[in-house]
């Protein structure tokens, strides 16, 4: 079963399309594929890193960007000139090209990257703008007069 319908909850709550897009969306872009690993932390409140295993390539052979709340990582080793093939035994680091992407949540700005050590890392913020955080209405009370009639 590739679709989930939602349209019950439609009438009692408020909120669940967006919900619905997020999960038929993760579903058609789950194409099973684990290369290369990956771990996302939670640093702080509103601040995570994502750290994915990519030994044996270099900086010029990496590429991150973001574009419409997608970050995208891409990797792709060129061949060395005027370097021999090599004939492995056994072949267990895997040089394969790559692409890994990541749905962004709403107000996560990618802060900046850096590779050590055959890690790449990705450091990400919450940046909620201050007309989105929850703020508290102030109730009046007693009557209050509708305009062109006297309360009651």
């Amino acid at each position: 079963m590739r679709t989930i319908d939602f349209t019950p909850l439609f009438r009692h709550s408020v909120g669940f399309d967006r919900l619905e897009r997020m999960l038929d969306s993760a579903m058609r872009l789950d194409d099973g594929n684990a290369y290369p690993p990956y771990n996302i932390e939670q640093l702080g409140e509103d601040n995570y890193r994502i750290t994915m295993a990519v030994a044996g390539f270099g900086e010029g052979d990496l590429s991150v960007s973001v574009e419409d709340g997608t970050l995208t990582f891409s990797g792709k080793q060129e061949p060395k000139e005027g370097a021999a093939e090599a004939v492995y035994v056994h072949r267990g680091i895997a040089a394969r090209a790559f692409e890994r992407r990541f749905q962004l949540a709403d107000h996560i700005e990618v802060r900046g990257g850096w590779l050590e050590n055959g890690l790449l890392h990705i450091e990400l913020e919450r940046v909620v703008p201050e007309e989105k955080k929850p703020r508290k209405i102030d109730i009046a009370g007693g009557q209050k007069q509708l305009e062109g009639r006297k309360a009651a």
